[in-house]
């Protein structure tokens, strides 16, 4: 039990007298990467904020390690940067004028941001906003990080260079990721573990493990045959 970072039960999550999500179990251990897959509107985003805790109207319980080891930090599929704010200050928000410069800049330097740390977003090109959102997110040193679609917003090639980057963050980090993607290729390459939701009233349907070594080829053969079972689950689960 002490290495589950969080553990998550849903019996019921109702909106305006509709049932969302029903029936599940959520366990998430230290470092590793778990990835939610389904259809729009069945309840992803919304168990990813019971998992942060700001979601509480639920029936249901959720638990995690003792705070001073299971801090969350969310990052969305927008980079949401204050465009008054430079670079550097908006990785350091959390702490204003007394923030750490010196975590700052060495966060600058892992997301590939060099020389703009005295930037405004709007110098930004979309993936660059995400990787100082990333770079934020990761300034309070959290155990867990949160992610709702973050790279569907910018093109193929800068998500999949976005998606190496969090992998090699999470590694160096030793953080645990728990990802919301509709892109079947990005849930296996990212997760340890890929949880299949099927439509409302939503559950988690299928759980296919991702045991493939880090870091992954997106050419391995073994990630095609890993899809085919997604797409399969995602067949059962009526999602096509």
């Amino acid at each position: 039990m002490n290495d589950v970072l969080l553990d998550v039960r849903v019996v019921h999550k109702r909106y305006a007298g509709a049932t969302v999500l029903r029936d599940i179990h959520l366990r998430l251990q230290r470092g590793e990467r778990v990835s939610l897959l389904g259809p729009s509107g069945c309840g992803k985003s919304t168990l990813l904020r019971i998992a942060a805790g700001l979601e509480r109207q639920f029936d249901g319980e959720l638990q995690r390690a003792s705070p001073d080891q299971a801090s969350v930090a969310f990052v969305f599929q927008e980079p949401r940067l204050m465009p008054w704010l430079t670079v550097a200050q908006n990785i350091g928000f959390a702490d204003g004028a007394a923030c750490d410069r010196q975590r700052v800049d060495i966060l600058i330097a892992e997301v590939g941001l060099d020389g703009f740390a005295e930037a405004l977003p709007k110098r930004l090109s979309g993936g660059m906003a995400q990787r100082a959102a990333i770079a934020r997110a990761l300034y309070g040193r959290p155990a867990l990080l949160l992610l709702d679609e973050p790279f569907s917003a910018v093109d193929a090639f800068t998500r999949m260079k976005l998606q190496d980057l969090l992998l090699d963050l999470a590694q160096r980090h030793h953080i645990a990721l728990l990802l919301v993607t509709h892109d079947v290729d990005e849930a296996l390459y990212l997760g340890d573990r890929v949880l299949v939701m099927e439509n409302r009233p939503s559950r988690i349907r299928h759980s296919l493990g991702v045991d493939l070594s880090q870091p992954r080829d997106r050419r391995d053969p073994r990630l095609a045959a890993l899809k085919a079972e997604a797409l399969t689950a995602l067949h059962e689960a009526h999602v096509i």
